[in-house]
């Protein structure tokens, strides 16, 4: 299988690319991402063969659909990272909360977020494919707070790889940028931006697409790479979980083989909504993608009007930050997907230039064929929380949001995953709020939650506030590629 541009070819670049290729070099022509030229057979039959299947074989054998130019045996050994997880056995339990919702607990690595899915596999393979090339490599990461600690957590230490990581000061829950800030590996940077995502998220795409930086870092011998969902290696493992929920509802009697399910996924990057698109393509039988948002409500709007209109737009700091994006990367390949190269790119160039693009009746009217969309405030999402605490479960707040879509977007006669992004202890002050507890700290809302609800907080999250930390540096956004030349040099 091979990969092809969103913006279209500007000459210079070969017209499609290999799957490798397009992990170590995901900068395509004209500003683009690379998309799949086609997508492998994940339907009924699919389903059928696999229905039995552990994680690990299930993943094995979506990779080996898409027919990327991978050995078996890294394949394999790269997959062999969620041994890593709390159960090695299902690396993403499916939590029943309600009759007809489930909770697909995404958060079970070692950093306790979504990402983690992606990214410990990613790493391994990344690195282990410079090595094969005897190439080096500097991966650059913005994060609004996941991304972050599970790409520095899977590339440190990793041979042929250098890893520049930037997050926005302040708008991080502190565990996750102690989870930044306090690692200790040789290829590791990471930096406070005074700014928001968004300005991280900019600054990294720009130098990904800048022949200068490029240029520099050749003079050093490196090659420039990303570990964002910009990233197609990120987007080919997010996939996978998606296949794994709806065979785990067939394994466990809650489905029969070919019912339609809904899929609810906090906003974010869109990386993992698109996922679930891919996968419906794919042909999982998928009634229809449900995004839910905070106040940062922009895909509300374009899913529901057609309208992705930055103008006169602030972002708001909310209680679940990792969805305090107001410019979401991947839906561009949705773009790309639905409506082709010249399109995407017009609309792109619009959102640039203007800050604003629109669809056309029959463009949004083909959008929400496959999506529907709705947001929540903080007040809406800590009664959520309020709720399934008392019933006994226990979420993060990006969760939370998906609540407001389960009882808004559904069609009750069927079933909705609810995609989990983060474990409750990323965002404890939050939760312990909703709950009715007061807390001034990160660790005196995990002691205290932990304590009244009977939930275990993982060593790895109680040994971070006796870290020392290591990257204590805020920068101004313009000097983002200085710090990382110094850092190289």
């Amino acid at each position: 299988m091979n990969f092809i541009e969103t913006r279209g070819n500007d000459g210079t670049r070969d017209e499609s690319v290999s799957f490798s290729d397009a992990i170590l070099n995901p900068s395509a022509s004209f500003g683009g991402l690379y998309a799949p030229q086609n997508l492998p057979d994940m339907g009924i039959e699919f389903l059928s063969e696999y229905i039995n299947s552990d994680y690990k074989t299930l993943a094995f054998e979506i990779l080996k659909r898409f027919e990327i130019d991978i050995d078996d045996d890294l394949l394999l050994e790269a997959l062999d990272q969620y041994d890593k997880f709390d159960d090695p056995n299902t690396p993403v339990p499916l939590v029943k909360i309600e009759d007809d919702c489930f909770v697909e607990e995404l958060y079970h690595g070692p950093t306790r977020a979504f990402k983690d899915m992606a990214l410990q596999p990613f790493g391994l393979l990344l690195s282990r494919l410079a090595q094969q090339r005897d190439e080096n490599y500097l991966i650059m990461a913005a994060t609004s707070g996941d991304t972050g600690p599970a790409t520095l957590e899977t590339f440190k230490n990793r041979d042929n790889v250098k890893v520049a990581c930037l997050y926005p000061d302040g708008g991080t829950s502190d565990v996750q940028r102690l989870q930044m800030v306090t690692e200790d590996a040789p290829n590791l940077k990471v930096l406070g931006i005074d700014g928001n995502f968004d300005d991280a998220q900019q600054t990294l795409k720009a130098l990904l697409s800048s022949d200068e930086f490029k240029d520099e870092l050749k003079e050093k011998n490196i090659k420039l790479s990303a570990a964002n969902s910009v990233n197609f290696g990120r987007i080919i493992f997010q996939i996978i979980y998606h296949v794994y929920g709806y065979i785990e509802l067939l394994r466990n009697s809650e489905i029969m083989l070919g019912d339609k399910i809904y899929i609810i996924v906090p906003s974010g990057n869109f990386g993992n909504a698109l996922g679930a698109y891919y996968a419906k393509k794919a042909g999982l039988p998928i009634e229809k993608i449900l995004i839910a948002s905070n106040t940062n409500n922009i895909l509300t709007d374009l899913i529901n009007k057609g309208e992705y209109d930055l103008r006169g737009r602030k972002l708001h700091l909310t209680h679940s930050p990792a969805m305090d994006i107001l410019k979401s990367s991947n839906v561009e390949r949705v773009l790309f997907d639905k409506f082709g190269a010249d399109r995407t790119k017009e609309m792109m160039l619009s959102l640039e230039q203007d800050g604003v693009y629109k669809l056309t009746k029959e463009e949004l009217e083909s959008l929400r064929e496959d999506f529907d969309a709705i947001f929540s405030t903080d007040e809406e999402g800590e009664e959520y929380i309020r709720r399934y605490a008392d019933q006994g479960y226990v979420m993060d707040p990006h969760t939370a949001t998906c609540i407001k879509a389960y009882d808004n977007l559904r069609d009750e006669s069927i079933p909705s995953i609810i995609c989990s992004t983060a474990e409750w202890t990323k965002f404890s002050v939050s939760v312990a709020k909703s709950i009715g507890i007061d807390a001034s700290s990160d660790i005196e809302a995990l002691e205290l939650i932990s304590k009244e609800k009977d939930l275990n907080i993982p060593k790895s999250i109680k040994a971070l506030f006796d870290k020392k930390i290591i990257h204590d540096k805020v920068i101004e956004k313009g000097s983002f590629k200085e710090e990382i030349l110094s850092f190289l040099s």
